[in-house]
């Protein structure tokens, strides 16, 4: 079967989507369970890598320690990716205003 859609239609809808980190909404909101799995991904996913490269490297050169330095590395370089992704950044309002942490200057709580 063809499609009926026009190629035309099909590129401007593509550019409407957006291209957004893996977790993240086209509009820019978190994607709440995607996002954490996204983020869960990254920091497991680097730290099995970086550990079986440290352990093939103290395989060849007959040391112990550099499995640990790369699970290490693995961790931090997926905490790196979360963030620079925009997966660890503070909730936003619908406004795009960060939600308030503390009380208001004048003592009066916010919350309604």
């Amino acid at each position: 079967m063809r499609n009926t859609r026009k190629r035309g239609q099909a590129d401007r809808s593509a550019l409407t989507r957006g291209v957004s980190a893996p977790g993240v909404a086209a509009d820019n909101t978190d994607g709440g369970y995607n996002a954490g799995i996204a983020v869960f991904s990254y920091i497991v996913g680097g730290i099995i890598v970086w550990s079986l490269i440290g352990w093939g490297l103290d395989y060849l050169w007959g040391t112990r320690w550099i499995v640990l330095a790369g699970a290490l590395l693995g961790a931090v370089g997926g905490f790196y990716l979360s963030h620079m992704h925009g997966l660890t950044s503070s909730r936003k309002n619908a406004d795009e205003r960060h939600a308030p942490s503390a009380p208001s200057q004048d003592g009066k709580d916010s919350a309604k």
